[in-house]
């Protein structure tokens, strides 16, 4: 099979940064022929030692018109795919298939004053990608970006969060988002505490955006823990709001790729 009849590109790793012994970020090159909507994900792959290849799905960290792709990853202790990917150093060669695909995106709402973005861990790495899309700006009134973590350090991207007002295709934009990070096992200066489903039901979450939560303008996307995906989902239905199906429009999106 010729390379460019595989289902996927060799890329080369540029950049690898740890961010707790559990966390880490990796920013590799880019096919020419790459394409993806913000807020999807894809596959990839890590050649092992034996001449096996392993894969997983990882969201995009990266804006669709960057030059390079960004992920976000968790070392999941004797994960037979992270185990090998937190391994690997810069200059090394790291398998992208050519299709992305996925749920999380905006084309999934076709109206909405507010948009919310729900993520938990690794689960933010979508939301990073939508927020440095124009589209986001202009199709919103309010982004309430809602990211969880179980401690401070474990909190990342926080330049590129802070610094997205000072980018100038989004200056004028930059008052639209509210950035609301979370923190559940310790106490932070400003971040709240607790899980965001208590967060929700006990109405603290919508204090601090300053924005309800209402089937007539929210739009939710939601990224993580399973558990926290279907536990928030099940809020919100709660609320009268339904998944966005191709066949029936709603107001949340959920994806659930581990």
């Amino acid at each position: 099979m010729t390379a460019s009849a595989e289902k996927f590109t060799r890329q080369t790793l540029l950049d690898v940064q740890s961010l707790t012994p559990s966390l880490f970020t990796l920013r590799t090159t880019r096919d020419a022929g790459f394409r993806f909507t913000a807020g999807q994900f894809v596959r990839l792959g890590v050649t092992k030692a034996d001449g096996s290849t392993v894969w997983r799905a990882y969201s995009i960290v990266s804006s669709p018109f960057d030059e390079y792709l960004d992920f976000f990853s968790i070392v999941v202790p004797g994960g037979e795919f992270t185990s090998e990917l937190s391994r690997l150093k810069v200059g090394d060669t790291l398998l992208v298939e050519r299709q992305a695909t996925g749920f999380l995106t905006l084309n999934r709402f076709i109206d909405g004053r507010d948009l919310w973005l729900l993520g938990t861990g690794t689960g933010v790495a979508p939301f990073l990608s939508i927020l440095q899309d124009f589209e986001v700006w202009e199709k919103f009134e309010r982004i309430v970006l809602v990211y969880s973590a179980r401690e401070a350090r474990e909190l990342a991207y926080q330049s590129l969060i802070n610094q997205l007002g000072e980018r100038e295709y989004l200056a004028e934009y930059a008052h639209k988002l509210i950035y609301i990070p979370i923190v559940t096992r310790e106490r932070h200066p400003g971040a709240l505490n607790g899980r965001i489903t208590t967060l929700i039901e006990n109405g603290e979450l919508e204090r601090a955006a300053g924005v309800e939560l209402t089937a007539e303008h929210s739009r939710v996307l939601i990224c993580g823990n399973p558990q926290m995906v279907d536990d928030t989902r099940q809020l919100l239905k709660q609320r009268d709001m339904q998944l966005s199906l191709s066949r029936r429009p709603g107001q949340v999106a959920v994806e659930n790729y581990w």
